[in-house]
């Protein structure tokens, strides 16, 4: 398990690396941008809602575990709870707002 976390990495590594060459340019598209961007959109949209689709779903699951353990707790679980989901939800809205400006 560890070596796949450590090839990951190191992937994530080389991806980082490479990043800024292939998107070095010498001018601007003409047309007001690249016909790509569309799709590039879409993949960044997609991969932050599936980040928080997972994150919410983890954040309600811990919570109805808490509530069912301890029934007494249930407002205070339920309030950090939802805390919880607006600030995972906000990140995913601030990826929309980036987008929005980069295109």
């Amino acid at each position: 398990m560890k070596k796949q976390w450590m090839l990951v990495a190191v992937a994530l590594v080389l991806t980082l690396f490479i990043a800024p060459g292939a998107f070095a340019q010498t001018s601007a598209p003409s047309g007001g941008g690249s016909g790509l961007s569309g799709i590039a959109v879409g993949f960044g949209m997609a991969i932050a809602a599936l980040g928080c689709g997972l994150g919410q779903g983890r954040i309600a699951s811990a919570a109805c575990e808490g509530i069912a353990r301890n029934p007494g707790a249930a407002g205070a679980i339920r309030a950090s709870m939802i805390l919880g989901l607006v600030f995972v939800e906000t990140l995913v809205l601030f990826t929309l707002a980036m987008i929005a400006l980069k295109v």
